[in-house]
């Protein structure tokens, strides 16, 4: 039986849920390359191998976390680590989505014990090409639109109202809570995306997720762990685990894109 979409979504480390949270991407490329050179993040138009993001994700109760994520579009292959606080400290976590398997350790150290668990994970390429340059022509259902420029940066920004959201880890047949949804866009100078924001506002409950890219074509190869540092755990386990987190009150909407079709065996 598998786990909710909403779990193998924030085990992506939240790469799906903010760049695919309102589901609206289209995948889209263009040929032509007319953005001035200076532009760090150009793609001259072919969709990037790789992609490294930080990621962060805030609610009303004052709670973050932070997490730095690569992505291989050629594998197929996702590594995150994320960062979030304790009572006096802050905990880090390495994820590595690799073949059909996740794996979990802490960051302070490498050579494990690594936890795995079998997963099934979306096809990452037609990300690839909704990054290389998204066509924001197409995107619809939003009340407000604005347009901003700041040099070779465009940002659209989206409100939508009365959007059916939940609990990232509630159960999937948890009601529904209605809430508005705030979301800006910035590409660069080709049209390729730069960051993405997304602010959830509910009943009692605000939620903002943010997504920056801070290179494309820079990464290096995602590999899983030595098999004599990686332990098999159940399902149940790791649902536990994820169930004790405070980020258990960040908000999604409960439609998301194929992006977040994630799941956990």
């Amino acid at each position: 039986m598998a786990v909710s979409t909403r779990s193998g979504a924030m085990l992506l480390a939240a790469v799906a849920l903010s760049l695919s949270i309102t589901g609206i991407f289209f995948a889209a490329t263009d040929s032509s390359s007319n953005g001035p050179a200076k532009d760090p993040l150009a793609l001259n138009g072919y969709p990037p191998k790789s992609a490294n993001l930080l990621v962060t994700a805030s609610t009303g109760q004052a709670y973050s976390l932070s997490a730095n994520v690569n992505v291989d579009f050629s594998t197929n292959n996702v590594e995150a680590t994320i960062s979030f606080p304790l009572v006096f400290s802050v905990a880090a976590v390495d994820l590595r989505l690799v073949g059909h398997h996740l794996y979990a350790g802490s960051a302070a150290s490498s050579s494990g014990p690594w936890l795995m668990i079998p997963a099934t994970k979306p096809a990452l390429f037609g990300l690839a090409l909704e990054m290389t340059k998204p066509d924001i022509g197409l995107i619809g259902g939003f009340g407000q639109e604005t347009i901003t420029t700041s040099g070779y940066y465009t940002t659209y920004h989206f409100i939508r109202n009365n959007v059916a959201v939940s609990n990232i880890l509630g159960p999937a047949n948890q009601p529904a809570r209605l809430a508005s949804l705030d979301w800006s866009l910035t590409t660069g100078a080709q049209g390729e995306v730069t960051q993405s924001s997304v602010t959830i506002t509910a009943r009692h409950s605000t939620t903002t997720i943010t997504a920056v890219v801070l290179s494309y074509n820079h990464g290096g190869p995602i590999i899983a762990p030595l098999r004599s540092d990686v332990r098999p755990v159940s399902r149940s386990t790791i649902q536990k685990i994820l169930a004790s987190a405070a980020f258990t009150s960040i908000l999604i909407p409960q439609h998301l894109s194929s992006l977040g079709q994630t799941v956990l065996k």
